[in-house]
């Protein structure tokens, strides 16, 4: 059966996006939370994430500030489904890698009919936050670099009641800690 999981990249002080992110400049300035990606000591669980997930929902935020993923997804096969009210921008429509939905609910739901089985990965704050809400999410995968942004994006907003997290595993990267916690329910 597949799981949910919020896995993002995230500072010390709980940043998923640098200062001013928008259209243009992707996820804002001091990009460093992505530098780990990249590097040879991170690849095994780099590549482990990548394959458990076979679809990725994500928010219109973080959709239109990556400019549409140019038509594909953040991930290298799995396709994306945007929670949104508003349209599919008339470029990408024809993508066979993006889907629309409406709500955070049915956007976990056709995220988990186009992963075969796989696990569907979250993207995006306010979607992580809203699918915490209404209890779809499994596990939560925090990627902390080692940097105080200071500003931008916070991974989670304002929930209306804790959330109990048991931890799963942590691993020691270069330049990043893997966190992996389970959602207590």
């Amino acid at each position: 059966m597949s799981k949910v999981i919020a896995a993002l990249a995230v500072s010390v002080d709980g940043y998923i996006t640098g200062s001013n992110p928008r259209p243009g400049h992707g996820l804002g300035a001091g990009g460093v939370l992505f530098d780990w990606y990249g590097d040879t000591g991170n690849a095994a669980t780099y590549q482990q994430l990548v394959d458990r997930v076979g679809a990725v929902v994500t928010g219109r935020t973080t959709y239109d500030d990556c400019e549409g993923f140019g038509g594909g997804s953040p991930h290298p096969t799995a396709p994306m489904v945007v929670v949104s009210h508003r349209p599919q921008p008339a470029e990408y429509v024809d993508s066979q890698r993006q889907i629309f939905a409406t709500s955070i609910g049915d956007g976990i739901a056709r995220g988990k009919e186009l992963a075969g089985g796989k696990d569907v990965g979250i993207q995006g704050g306010v979607t992580a936050t809203a699918a915490i809400e209404a209890g779809l999410v499994d596990e939560v995968i925090l990627h902390q670099v080692p940097v105080l942004l200071g500003d931008g994006r916070p991974f989670f907003g304002q929930l209306s009641e804790q959330v109990p997290l048991t931890l799963i595993d942590t691993v020691a990267g270069a330049g990043v800690t893997h966190l992996h916690y389970r959602i207590s329910k």
